[in-house]
């Protein structure tokens, strides 16, 4: 009995010692070999590669101030939650991520807590008014779901809840927590990132000046060096020439990418050579080409205007590359409401908000990621977009019209009394129109053998005619970039904030998209198509059956206890009675 019970203490003792060992082992290689396992079906915990990358240049530490601490409803608090359990992931990756999350409405007194906010609204972060349910029933309460974050010297806003025009607050939530690896990655790339690519916005025939891209310049300067160029005949204008001890010339371009917003006259051939080589060498370009001149301001003194097609030389070009911008007008049910004098009482003119058909507001649709997700876009005077048949280059669809759009061919007779009748369905049959267009793959030069005398005269043009990989973007409305300028004071305001409805869209956000896409080599906008779906209970179905499922979560788990343990209780009486 002795030796039966020291074998058994001996066994005991080798298996403890073999599991110590395993868990010793298992640690030492652990601190060599790092690995996580995200077992969740849309990988929501799975950083891409891009990220993983950006987080091995961070070299110093990069502190999060999140302000989403206190008593919020759920939604918030699982964007919290998430945003936490996101930085977590980054910084097992790279422990000099750090955060701390704060409650803006500790910050003392009630007059230390409005000198908080007014801080963190200078700072850059945007406050949310939220209606909380209490005990005596609801009550205003304000809340930061942002963060500032610091790196070395610098400080820079990151805004977590993304604002969508008609989205339900539960898929708004969704989204934000969707964007939560790319809008971290963002804001860290724009603290550590040392020499920024340089882009320009293109001027010389009639682009919008620089007051009307003053917003959007500002915001592409976070990542980007922005400048203007004019090309104005000069081959070199894009490009610099460098030469090699044995004599040789190359050509390479200045800038990452370019920007055409919205130029209102014609392009001369060697201007427009100019840019095809630039694209040829890899340069992206984005369009914003108005193919039909129309403006607001020919409404002000008449009631009437005419939309007329425009001749900016540039079909050719775009032709070759992939797309052709039809010269129509668009107009769609799903629209901006303007201003308008509906009559007058006691000598004041009583102005109502009116949808203007000519202005579509566009609503994302497509899970690419310069679009996924974005808020409503507003346009002005669109027109639409035909791809060519080129089966070297990939075209995707990046922004469409509502299931209810109409086209109009130029000339277009453009009546302010379209606002005065109620509108016909049956003519807004057109659905999914496209005006904006990726195109990416080999485009060809649209000066393949046909190069002018005026260009062969220059010797170091290094003329090719078959780009590499490259991608451009062709939007069918100049008015996007276009910021709107204060009505009192003149001064330039957000772009996407319309100061008549007090409505902000999201066209910054498309436009900084769209550049990082084109200049990413990195792949970190990728992360921008993740997808975190949406789980909502059946809200019917839970409050029909409240207390059906209340009784099964709780009396369920009690009765399988004690019926285990009546079980285990009866298989050792059987087992010591034998």
């Amino acid at each position: 009995m002795i030796d039966k019970r020291a074998n058994i203490k001996r066994v005991n003792l080798i298996q403890l010692g073999l599991s110590l060992t395993i868990i010793v082992l298992l640690n030492i290689i652990g601190s060599y070999l790092f690995t996580r396992f995200d077992l969740t079906s849309e990988k929501r915990y799975s950083l891409s590669n891009a990220t993983k990358n950006l987080l091995k240049e961070v070299d110093d530490i990069i502190y999060f101030k999140i302000y989403l601490e206190g008593e919020f409803p759920a939604g918030f608090k699982r964007l919290s939650r998430e945003t936490k359990e996101m930085l977590d992931e980054f910084r097992a990756y790279n422990n000099k991520i750090q955060y701390d999350f704060i409650n803006p409405s500790k910050a003392g007194t009630a007059g230390e807590v409005n000198r908080f906010y007014e801080e963190l609204v200078r700072k850059g972060l945007n406050p949310t008014d939220l209606q909380v349910k209490t005990y005596d029933g609801r009550s205003q309460k304000i809340i930061f779901p942002g963060a500032l974050v610091t790196y070395r010297s610098r400080e820079l806003p990151l805004h977590l809840l993304q604002s969508q025009i008609g989205m339900p607050p539960e898929a708004i939530l969704n989204n934000s927590i969707q964007a939560l690896e790319y809008n971290i990655s963002s804001v860290i790339k724009k603290l550590i990132v040392g020499n920024k690519p340089k882009i320009a916005f293109i001027e010389g025939h009639g682009e919008l000046e620089e007051i009307y891209v003053h917003d959007i310049t500002n915001t592409l300067s976070e990542y980007y060096n922005t400048e203007r160029v004019m090309i104005d005949g000069k081959v070199s204008s894009l490009t610099h020439r460098d030469t090699t001890h044995d004599g040789k010339v190359i050509v390479q371009n200045r800038y990452e990418a370019i920007i055409i917003a919205q130029p209102d006259s014609t392009f001369s051939e060697i201007d427009k050579f100019v840019i095809d080589q630039f694209i040829m060498r890899g340069g992206k370009v984005l369009w914003l080409i108005d193919p039909v001149y129309a403006t607001m301001d020919s409404l002000e003194l008449s009631s009437q205007t005419l939309g007329l097609a425009r001749d900016l030389n540039l079909d050719d070009m775009l032709f070759k590359y992939g797309v052709r911008l039809n010269p129509n007008l668009l107009l769609d049910l799903n629209a901006l409401p303007i201003r308008i004098v509906t009559g007058i009482i006691d000598n004041q003119p009583q102005i109502n908000f009116l949808p203007w058909f000519y202005f579509p507001v566009i609503l994302p649709t497509s899970n690419h990621p310069v679009v996924n997700n974005l808020n409503a876009i507003t346009t002005s005077f669109i027109s639409s977009i035909d791809t060519i048949n080129n089966p070297e280059v990939r075209k995707t669809i990046l922004l469409t019209t509502s299931p209810y759009s109409r086209a109009i061919k130029s000339p277009v007779l453009i009546d302010l009394k379209i606002l005065e009748e109620e509108p016909d369905e049956r003519l807004f049959r057109m659905a999914n129109i496209p005006v904006a267009v990726l195109l990416e793959g080999r485009f060809k030069s649209v000066f393949e053998n046909r190069i002018t005398p005026e260009i062969k005269g220059d010797r170091l043009i290094d003329f090719k005619e078959v780009s590499l990989l490259n991608k451009m973007i062709v939007i069918a409305d100049g008015d996007i970039i276009r910021n709107q300028l204060h009505v009192a004071q003149g001064y330039p305001l957000p772009l996407g904030f319309d100061q008549y409805t007090r409505q902000s869209f999201g066209n910054s956000d498309l436009i900084l998209n769209a550049m990082n896409y084109l200049c990413d080599d990195s792949g970190l906008i990728i992360s921008r198509s993740k997808e975190v779906k949406l789980r909502l209970l059946d809200k019917t179905r839970l409050k029909n059956h409240k207390l059906s499922w209340q009784l099964l979560n709780t009396l369920l788990p009690v009765i399988l206890v004690l019926v285990f343990g009546i079980i285990k209780s009866r298989l050792r009486k059987r087992k010591f009675t034998q």
